[in-house]
């Protein structure tokens, strides 16, 4: 594990920085080429921002061999499991897996519980902010800084004069835990984001269209306005 000193140091280059979090929201893994690309750089240059990531661990690596021969290609990818950063040192991560255990260990009078309270902080933090004269627009701009605050990456469409929202997670915040506890942790993230729409449209239709549980690449919900 890197100390803190490493992970900050990593990631103050501007650049370095935005190709992290360009690695973060692509489903399939890039290489030195790409980057280099994308953000109009050096080969080279691209290549020692990517190594600095996967020394600590903030990506990780393999050499891709090509079936027709010839030198192998190193693609990169967020690393899977994620890296606990607290000023002074804490571990919540460990009381999130314990509170879990109890969750699941209590059962399903347990899970709808934790899912009522989840539900309830999601609709209060979307209430707080005085949404009920505000626009649309309005809106889907507290949404996106809420959903950015913690890696969500939302889109917003319309179709055949409907408002649709299509919701995308990139990068779950909660994937460390999913090992473990997938049914819970969905459960009880949906509720969290069934509350903050229904404040922000109390008239709305919620559906997830894909799931990671279900093996696709990212979670990713709709939700019509009515």
């Amino acid at each position: 594990m890197p100390n803190t000193l490493q992970l900050t140091n990593a990631l103050a280059d501007e650049t370095r920085y935005s190709i992290y979090l360009y690695i973060v929201k692509q489903v399939q893994s890039v290489n030195v080429q790409q980057i280099a690309d994308r953000f109009g750089i050096h080969p080279n240059v691209a290549r020692l921002h990517l190594t600095k990531l996967n020394e600590t661990k903030l990506i990780t690596s393999e050499l891709l061999y090509n079936k027709k021969g010839g030198r192998p290609a190193r693609v990169y990818t967020v690393a899977d499991q994620p890296i606990q950063l607290s000023f002074p040192k804490q571990e919540n991560h460990l009381l999130l897996g314990w509170l879990l255990e109890l969750v699941e260990t209590m059962g399903t009078e347990a899970l709808e519980k934790a899912k009522n309270i989840s539900y309830t902080s999601g609709y209060d933090s979307m209430q707080q902010a005085k949404i009920n004269d505000q626009s649309f627009d309005q809106k889907i701009e507290l949404l996106s800084a809420a959903a950015l605050a913690v890696g969500y990456i939302p889109n917003i469409e319309k179709k055949d004069d409907k408002q649709i929202i299509t919701f995308s997670i990139f990068n779950c915040p909660f994937k460390g835990q999913l090992t473990n506890h997938p049914h819970i942790i969905c459960s009880i993230h949906e509720s969290f984001l069934k509350g903050q729409f229904d404040a922000l449209f109390p008239n709305n239709e919620f559906i997830q269209l894909e799931s990671k549980q279900k093996q696709c690449s990212n979670c990713v919900y709709q939700i019509e306005v009515l």
